[in-house]
Formats: C-alpha cells, structure tokens, sequence
C-alpha cells in the first residue's frame, strides 16, 4: 500500500471518528431537548457547528488526495465508504428525531401559552395580525 492510501485510510478513518461524535452529540441533544437544559442546548449546538467543520473539512482533504479515483477501486475502500454511508444515515435519522422532538415541544408550549391567555381572561382574549392569541390589557380604566 502506497504512502497516499494510507493518508486516505488515516482520512477516511478520520471521518468515520467525526461521525461517532456527531452521533454522540446529538444524542445528548435530544436528552437536553427531554429535559429543556438550554445551557446544554447552545453547547451543542456550538460544538455540533465546530464537528460539521471539521467533517467537511476532512472530506475536502479527501476529495483532494492525490490517489483517490484509485482506491475508489478497491474493495477495501468502497467497504469504507458504505460504513461511512450507514453512519451518516444514523446521525440524519438522530437529526430528524430531535427536530419533531423540538417541534412537538414547540406545540406543546403553544399550547399552554393559548390556555395561560384564555385563562386570564376570555373577554380580553384576541388575536395578532399573524394568528397568535394575545391578550388586550386596557385595565380598568381611570376612576374620577
């Protein structure tokens, strides 16, 4: 094995270590989502940013090696790339998870909301221009 593929197995190696942690983190994301930890939440999200970088990075690195078109060839690599493949798969599948998980907690929230305003008061429960309910508060007025 020439000294390019081995820089290619190091690089492909390298990727499938970044998706290991992608998967990581987003499965912490989705326990901070369960548990609306948002210190917890921007913290991923920062490193989720940071480990998305350094994917797109190292794959930059290898669509620029110098032996590539020849170890796509081999066996060996194309058994890399599907494993690297069923991986990717795994964090969109943990990816799509969390957004219905955050969207579900989002209607969730609305919902409450709707209920706090209605409660407060039907006779001042309106509407905004975009839909939302909101409540008009004009107090009791001035007594003379």
């Amino acid at each position: 094995m020439t000294d390019a593929a081995s820089a290619i197995i190091i690089l492909l190696n390298q990727q499938q270590q970044h998706l290991d942690e992608l998967l990581l983190l987003l499965r912490q994301e989705l326990a901070a989502l369960a548990g609306r930890d948002i210190a917890a939440l921007e913290q991923l999200t920062h490193t989720k940013s940071d480990m998305l970088s350094r994917l797109q990075q190292t794959d930059s690195e290898l669509a620029a090696a110098a032996e590539l078109e020849q170890c796509k060839q081999q066996e060996w690599f194309k058994q890399k790339v599907a494993a690297l493949d069923l991986q990717l798969e795994e964090c969109k599948r943990q990816n799509d998870i969390n957004q219905q998980t955050l969207e579900q907690s989002q209607l969730t929230l609305a919902r409450f909301k709707t209920e706090l305003l209605s409660s407060r008061g039907k006779s001042g429960l309106t509407y905004t221009s975009k839909g939302k309910p909101a409540v008009e508060n004009k107090g009791k007025g001035i007594k003379a």
